[in-house]
C-alpha cells in the first residue's frame, strides 16, 4: 500500500469534552454524533484523557448499585492518551493499534494542538479505497 497519512483520512473537525462536563452530556455528544470516545480537554486547552461509550457504561453499572449514577468526565475518563501525527503513516498507526490494543479513535496532534481524530473506521476506508483504485 503506498504511503497515506493520516491527514488524508482523520476526521478533521474536533468534539471534545472538558474535564468537567457532565457525564450525560457527554453521552449525548457521543450518541448525536454517533461517536464511540471523545478527547477530553483540560483548563490549558491540553488533552488529558479520552472517554469512552465503554467508560461510561462501566461507570453507570457501577453506579447502579449503590444509586449513584452520574458525575463529571474527569472521574471516568481513561488518562492515557495515545497521539498520532497528521504526517504518520496510516499504515504505520494501524499496526500500532493493533499491536497495542488501542480500539478507539485516537487524537491527531500537530504543534500541540488538536486537529483530528482517527479511528479504525478511517483506516478501513484508506485501505478499502487503495483496494478499489488497485483493481480499476
Amino acid at each position: 500500500m503506498k504511503s497515506v497519512k493520516v491527514s488524508d483520512y482523520m476526521v478533521s473537525y474536533v468534539l471534545s469534552v472538558e474535564e468537567e462536563t457532565d457525564l450525560f452530556k457527554a453521552i449525548g455528544l457521543m450518541i448525536k454524533h454517533k461517536i464511540a470516545s471523545v478527547p477530553v480537554i483540560g483548563k490549558q486547552g491540553e488533552i488529558v484523557g479520552m472517554l469512552s461509550q465503554w467508560d461510561c457504561l462501566k461507570h453507570i453499572l457501577a453506579g447502579s448499585y449503590s444509586e449513584e449514577i452520574g458525575g463529571v468526565v474527569k472521574d471516568l475518563m481513561d488518562p492515557t492518551v495515545h497521539t498520532v501525527s497528521p504526517h504518520d503513516d496510516i499504515v504505520d498507526v494501524a499496526a500500532a493499534m493493533t499491536s497495542k490494543g488501542w480500539h478507539l479513535s485516537l487524537p491527531v496532534v500537530e504543534s500541540g494542538k488538536l486537529i483530528g481524530t482517527i479511528g479504525c473506521p478511517d483506516i478501513l476506508e484508506a485501505i478499502y479505497d487503495f483496494d478499489t483504485h488497485k483493481a480499476a
